[in-house]
């Protein structure tokens, strides 16, 4: 393999951008390395990409031959990246961010809109932050484009990493650096218990913990934090945790179980105010009334760190704070 300067010192230097550009590598082999690390498979980032296996590994070994360096090694199952390969995947991610924000501004000046904005957020700051401010948004800009996510925070965490967001209202998920992110705590969620109306429980007086072990619940998937918070709660106060659980990341399917059994499930309350609210969903659910809190680690605003927000972005990010204000 042909050996250059830049494998002396990879990725430790703030010129490393600048190397890659004056190396002979390829849009599409940023595109590959990203798809490597998020993937972890090397077939997986060929369909990711569209291409053949065989056209993957050729373009692989092109990377390696400018470079001078091995990008990744094989595991029993799939991929891990080098150290190299780490390296020039990070750099990758901006390089490509920084493209698809010169594409984003030409078509805007092109065609007269406001801009685009990708947010991600999760549920409780999505409905009591996010949706007003993009009212206000949409009010005093109506040709900016605004795409949202709702998910865990480790997902979106992930995401803005991936430079598929420009920020995120979240947590800070423990297994990530949190030297990568720019972080501003902004409120604390509060959670709720929800059920079917005529649910056996939901007959005015207040629950107590004791008396939920028994019933079906439907929770997102281990791990994430809502849940992490109840079962930490049953386990505090020493009442078995419930054992017929239903995990699912679909808020539909949690509805729909909720509104058709018995079944308990967690939600933000800003959510369930919404359900129960006049304009808002309507219907047979209600919110359990409980003789305890269910309070759930701080949100924050979330940006990438050393990456700037585009003019519109920048709009929604301010008005959100304007929100809080």
């Amino acid at each position: 393999m042909r050996n250059t300067g830049f494998t002396k010192d990879f990725g430790a230097s703030s010129e490393d951008t600048d190397a890659l550009l004056r190396s002979a590598l390829k849009i599409s082999h940023m595109r590959m390395i990203v798809a490597m690390e998020d993937t972890g498979q090397v077939s997986a980032a060929a369909h990711m990409l569209n291409i053949s296996q065989p056209g993957a590994s050729r373009m692989i070994a092109e990377m390696e031959n400018i470079l001078g360096v091995s990008l990744y090694t094989r595991l029993p199952r799939g991929i891990e990246l080098t150290p190299f390969g780490t390296a020039l995947a990070r750099r990758a991610r901006t390089m490509l961010l920084e493209l698809r924000e010169v594409d984003r501004e030409i078509a805007d000046l092109k065609s007269g809109k406001g801009g685009a904005v990708f947010l991600g957020a999760v549920t409780a700051p999505a409905i009591g932050l996010a949706v007003p401010a993009i009212k206000h948004i949409r009010r005093d800009y109506p040709r900016i484009e605004i795409s949202m996510q709702v998910d865990t925070s480790g997902v979106l965490a992930r995401e803005l990493l991936a430079s598929r967001h420009d920020f995120i209202i979240a947590r800070i998920p423990d297994d990530l650096n949190p030297r990568l992110f720019d972080a501003r705590v902004i409120g604390i969620e509060k959670a709720c218990l929800i059920v079917r109306r005529g649910h056996p429980l939901a007959d005015g007086r207040q629950v107590q913990l004791e008396q939920l072990t028994d019933y079906d619940w439907v929770f997102q998937p281990g791990g994430s934090l809502l849940r992490r918070t109840i079962e930490t709660m049953f386990i505090s106060r020493n009442v078995p945790i419930p054992e017929r659980v239903l995990n699912t990341t679909s808020l539909l399917l949690t509805m729909v179980m909720v509104a058709q059994t018995d079944a308990i499930a967690p939600v933000a309350l800003d959510m369930a105010k919404f359900i129960n609210a006049p304009d808002g969903l309507g219907g047979g659910i209600e919110v359990l009334p409980i003789a305890f809190d269910i309070d759930v680690q701080p949100y924050s605003i979330i940006t990438a760190r050393n990456r700037a927000l585009s003019p519109a972005a920048q709009l929604l990010y301010d008005q959100i704070l304007g929100e809080i204000r």
